[in-house]
């Protein structure tokens, strides 16, 4: 089922006032309808795209054993390879085989007195066969860094909040993270969870998807519909705690991956932008705040102010074999 997302051109906003203002409305829609659009006039040309997809695909294309010696089991911070079927979401596993990259910093251990997310900043690893690799993922982080910022600003103004109200949570040293997916066909018990429905906890998503389709979002009818392929566009949306900054007035919706039919692969690219884990996000003042919905309430998914807790919170719920072996203290008794 395709309902097709809001196309956003955030080259508008440098094309004089008249331009800006346009582009405001538009996106003020799309965050606030949708949660969710396409996003050109981004500045990224086809060849950054290019030289990006052809490593990523150079990456999965290693034998099994290069990308297993970099297994996130290996990781207490979470980086590195994960195998296919071994990340979950909503308790299932999602059929696809990934590598988790961040910022590239010294290993985070936290001391008695401080909050155990800091085990989330740590080093990348990194397969000794694609040296490239590192070049190139580092590099579209700080890319897409630029391209974020740039939207999130003009998002902010768009709803009349103050355009730099967020520039001190991500002063420093924001956590930003990338994955690099493929979803390699159906499970071979013909389950088409390639990720299940959920929504992303932080600020910003852009994801670099390729022509083969998949990824579908749930609309206002509640059904979940395919965001067919854009060429040169990033999928973007927001995540929840724009929405609970936002007291609902901004939307965070769930999105799912369907696994491609047989054995065709798709690739994506997901970059996540979000603030320093210590970053505590206080409530964005607006003049639509007034018309907040309230932001939704998911007993099983609490929301809290300081970012790092959210952050932590879905990385031990999604990987609980690095969960397990790094991180029991952790980990409920329960879930364990």
């Amino acid at each position: 089922m395709t309902h097709q997302l809001p196309v956003i051109d955030l080259s508008a906003a440098s094309r004089g006032p008249a331009e800006r203002a346009r582009l405001h409305t538009e996106l003020h829609s799309a965050a606030h309808d949708v949660g969710f659009f396409q996003l050109v006039g981004h500045g990224v040309t086809p060849a950054e795209t290019a030289a990006l997809t052809s490593v990523v695909r150079a990456f999965f294309a290693l034998p099994d054993s290069e990308r297993f010696a970099i297994s996130n089991l290996n990781s207490p911070h979470f980086r590195g390879y994960t195998r296919i079927g071994d990340e979950r979401t909503g308790g299932s596993p999602d059929w696809r085989d990934q590598l988790d990259i961040g910022a590239e910093r010294s290993a985070r251990i936290p001391g008695p007195d401080e909050p155990a997310y800091w085990w989330l900043e740590g080093p990348n690893q990194w397969p000794t066969a694609l040296p490239e690799l590192r070049t190139t993922a580092l590099g579209w982080i700080d890319r897409l860094s630029t391209v974020a910022g740039r939207l999130l600003r003009e998002l902010l103004a768009a709803i009349g909040a103050p355009e730099d109200f967020y520039d001190e949570a991500f002063a420093g040293h924001p956590h930003l993270h990338l994955k690099v997916v493929r979803y390699p066909g159906r499970a071979p018990d013909g389950a088409d969870q390639g990720v299940g429905a959920h929504k992303d906890y932080g600020f910003l998503t852009l994801l670099l998807q390729d022509d083969i389709g998949g990824l579908q979002v749930e609309r206002e009818d509640g059904a979940f519909h395919d965001v067919p392929p854009l060429s040169g566009a990033f999928v973007v949306n927001l995540g929840e705690l724009l929405e609970v900054a936002t007291n609902g007035y901004l939307k965070a919706t769930n999105h799912r991956v369907v696994s491609p039919a047989a054995a065709r692969e798709r690739f994506s690219v997901p970059f996540f932008y979000n603030p320093r884990l210590d970053a505590r996000i206080e409530p964005l003042p607006f003049p639509h705040a007034d018309r907040a919905p309230g932001a939704t309430q998911d007993p099983a998914n609490p929301l809290f102010a300081e970012y790092g807790r959210n952050e932590l919170k879905g990385w031990l719920r999604a990987h609980p074999g690095v969960a397990r072996r790094h991180h029991a203290a952790l980990v409920a008794p329960a879930t364990a």
